[in-house]
């Protein structure tokens, strides 16, 4: 199963893609509350950094198959996210996303921007 959204540029894309996420998954059939809320956050993380840092069209992409999740946020820029030491003004979101799933990565875009996925497993 798969979705695709096109999001708004600036902070409007944040609440678009948790409900996107939260809906579709749930009308997959997703019973386990707190899968769902992990992708859920996992999106929000995905979505502020574009947001930020990217640039350009965002698009947030979704897709689950057996017990495998994966969430992906497209922007327009080539800077790769890195983990930064947490401050006031943010520096988690890495370490969030780190901590839920079981693997995630970059990949560069013929455009010049990215798309940076997460894949999460399903609770047993």
């Amino acid at each position: 199963m798969t979705a695709h959204l096109d999001l708004p540029v600036g902070p409007d894309a944040l609440a678009a893609a948790r409900q996107v996420v939260q809906s579709a998954l749930v009308g997959w059939g997703f019973e386990d509350l707190e899968d769902v809320a992990d992708a859920v956050l996992v999106a929000d993380e995905l979505v502020s950094n574009a947001v930020r840092h990217g640039g350009g069209c965002l698009s947030l992409h979704l897709h689950a198959r057996d017990d495998e999740v994966t969430v992906c946020a497209v922007d327009g820029s080539a800077v790769v996210p890195r983990r930064r030491d947490p401050d006031g003004d943010g520096g988690r979101g890495l370490r969030i996303i780190e901590a839920l799933c079981r693997a995630w990565g970059v990949e560069d875009l013929p455009d010049g921007g990215k798309r940076v996925w997460v894949r999460l497993v399903r609770s047993a």
